[in-house]
């Protein structure tokens, strides 16, 4: 199977997967899903509450340093077969305007369509029209990962009620469809800062499409084109300078110059070489492989101390992360002490007034309670038992009193509550300062 064929299957699921995420639940929660109206953020199933985001962190660092690990190991291998760029300009160029509507040929992306025949014109228009609506679908489907699928369909049928959504929707379809149509691969090249960091990333065993000199022959001589024509070549050299993968390259590059900015490794010049090669019986001169391996005929290794490190750095990130999911707490509870300190009552009563805000982070209703671990000492003279709804935030005010002899100086200060939920066997323990004269 050619690289292209490959690639379009590597494309479809992708897409797939990420058009279906936001409609996979886990126990009624989303795979993922970081809601800005409801200020979660759903992680495999799991729900975190703004103040619980202290995952994110790390999942990011693993999405940063897995992409300058990928790159160190394989090129832009990412920029060829997972960018959404690539993707869409695929679906753009070689779907609608070459498969669809025949307005250019596949192998060759050089040669410009003619815009001066009517057909033509009127072409350009339909092919517009449809990425049109494919930009609407895709920028839709990304409002999915901020808003609850759910909820999204209900806030679309009130769209007056949702204009910063609707007006978000379609400034992203409106930046796709002026970046597919008219930037083309020229944000890969000047606007994407992906093409200028993989410099630092690359070596003599990271993998890229290289062309094979020794058997093809030097076709640039200090990065100046040099053979233009077979009979400029040696003998020995197996290049039949047909061009064709100058053709077919859709960043507008020869890969015969060697390795540069554009290239997004998408290996069609290497698929266009197999091509011609293997009329003559003899493999492609351009390959998806590293300096050493391809130029030096050296073996390599994955296992290098660079790619070690990024290995046990990606490996940290993800036990930092689920060591940190499994902090998460059932529900939150703030305690905050009033502005009086304590207030003194008749028959010497010392009472201490505090203002606890609870928030239900579980997707069910819970039944709050309090409850004192030195009931012998001290006493709930003010707090009822009560119910708050999933997703909820409520203060209430909690009153402790005691008759409890404070001149000697060994006694504790901090008592000890616990809250707890009486429909579910869940409880927080906290540690409050108890104020006295």
């Amino acid at each position: 199977m050619s690289y292209s064929k490959k690639r379009y299957l590597v494309y479809f699921f992708i897409t797939l997967f990420i058009m279906g995420i936001p409609f996979i639940t886990i126990n009624n929660n989303h795979l993922l899903l970081l809601s800005f109206d409801k200020l979660q953020f759903h992680f495999i199933g799991i729900v975190y509450n703004v103040s619980e985001l202290y995952i994110m962190p790390f999942l990011l660092m693993f999405l940063f340093i897995g992409i300058f690990a990928l790159t160190s190991i394989f090129g832009r291998v990412w920029c060829g077969w997972g960018c959404p760029q690539t993707i869409f300009r695929v679906i753009y160029r070689d779907l609608i305007e070459s498969t669809i509507l025949d307005l250019r040929r596949i192998k060759n992306k050089q040669k410009d369509i003619d815009y001066n025949k009517k057909n033509n014109q009127i072409k350009k228009y339909i092919t517009i029209f449809l990425w049109s609506i494919i930009c609407l679908i895709i920028s839709s489907n990304f409002m999915l990962y901020f808003i609850a699928s759910e909820d999204f369909f209900v806030y679309i049928q009130n769209p007056s009620e949702h204009s910063f959504m609707i007006i978000f929707i379609i400034s992203i379809a409106l930046f796709l469809i002026y970046d597919i149509v008219f930037m083309k691969e020229n944000f890969c090249t000047y606007v994407c800062p992906y093409s200028r960091i993989q410099s630092v990333l690359y070596d003599d065993d990271t993998k890229q499409v290289s062309y094979d000199y020794t058997r093809g022959g030097k076709i640039y001589e200090n990065n100046v084109k040099s053979i233009f024509k077979l009979k400029d070549l040696s003998l020995n050299d197996e290049c039949t300078t047909c061009e064709a993968c100058v053709k077919i390259c859709p960043t507008h590059i020869d890969i015969r110059k060697g390795l540069q900015v554009e290239c997004i490794n998408c290996l069609e010049c290497s698929d266009a070489c197999s091509t011609v090669m293997k009329k003559f019986d003899k493999p492609s001169l351009i390959n998806w492989g590293s300096t050493n391996k391809v130029i030096n005929k050296k073996n390599i290794s994955v296992f290098t101390k660079r790619n070690i490190t990024y290995f046990a750095s990606l490996f940290l990130c993800i036990f930092l992360a689920f060591y940190f999911s499994l902090e998460k707490e059932d529900f939150l509870v703030n305690v905050n002490k009033t502005t009086q300190l304590y207030k003194t009552k008749e028959n010497g009563v010392i009472a201490n007034n505090y203002v606890l805000t609870f928030h239900n982070t579980q997707d069910k209703t819970l039944i709050f309670h309090i409850k004192l671990e030195d009931e012998k000492n001290y006493k709930i003279r003010r707090f009822e038992s009560f119910a708050l709804e999933a997703g909820k935030k409520i203060k209430k005010v909690l009153i402790i009193e005691t008759t409890k002899d404070y001149t000697k100086p060994k006694d504790n200060e901090n008592i000890a509550i616990e809250i707890k939920t009486l429909n579910e066997n869940l409880k927080v323990i906290k540690n409050i300062s108890f104020v006295h004269p």
